[in-house]
């Protein structure tokens, strides 16, 4: 089990992971290469704009997860970093390019994944992807994603990974309320006539009020 994670680290460690999976050549990425990709306006949402103490600081924390490695010494003049989900999880390329989308994107729909995690892997139609999700769904000792409640008018379930805990689910759109039938002429006139009458006669209380508080000065 990995304890859960904050925004910052969902981030950081979803920016390792994808330049690991789609520039290997520029992998383990130094302090200000990571903050770059954590900052990226591309396959990012939200887009953030963290400062690189930020980043750091989560960094730190994630190493104490376990969850990152940072290299110093040899041919390295600046510490670079790199993840360790495939080895923390036991995770193959499929999970981890689903995985990678959910962390860098949010909540997103088998169609949205298949569409969007081509760059990181090729994945052969729609059904493996949906196949990936339920193995992320079952995965042992942790499930590591989750079907969302299908939003009202979408065709399709959102996924969203747990790393974070559970996410949160917005509330549903308000029910419809059921069909009222108008009001007639009569109906309206009868309302509006009670609403008069109510009025005059809470006028007539407050004049009887008034008149018994003048007897007092009388």
């Amino acid at each position: 089990m990995i304890p859960k994670l904050n925004e910052y680290e969902v981030r950081v460690l979803g920016a390792l992971l994808e330049k690991d999976m789609s520039t290997p050549e520029y992998y383990p990425l130094s302090l200000n290469a990571l903050v770059n990709a954590c900052n990226q306006k591309s396959n990012r949402d939200p887009v953030v704009s963290y400062a690189a103490e930020t980043v750091e600081s989560a960094l730190d924390s994630l190493r104490e997860k376990k969850l990152v490695l940072i290299h110093t010494g040899g041919d390295n003049r600046v510490p670079k970093y790199s993840h360790r989900l495939s080895e923390t999880l036991n995770l193959g390329n499929r999970e981890l390019a689903i995985l990678c989308e959910l962390l860098l994107r949010g909540p997103q729909t088998p169609g949205e994944l298949n569409s969007r995690a081509r760059r990181l892997h090729a994945f052969d139609e729609l059904a493996a992807v949906e196949s990936c999700l339920d193995r992320l769904m079952t995965w042992d000792p942790q499930a590591l994603a989750v079907k969302l409640p299908r939003q009202p008018g979408a065709r399709e379930s959102r996924y969203a990974h747990l790393l974070s805990g559970e996410p949160t689910v917005p509330e549903t759109a308000a029910e419809p309320r059921p069909f009222e039938r108008p009001e007639s002429v009569g109906e309206r006139l009868a309302r509006l006539e009670a609403e008069v009458e109510a009025l005059r006669n809470a006028v007539q209380r407050l004049e009887m009020d008034f008149r018994e508080f003048r007897k007092q000065f009388e």
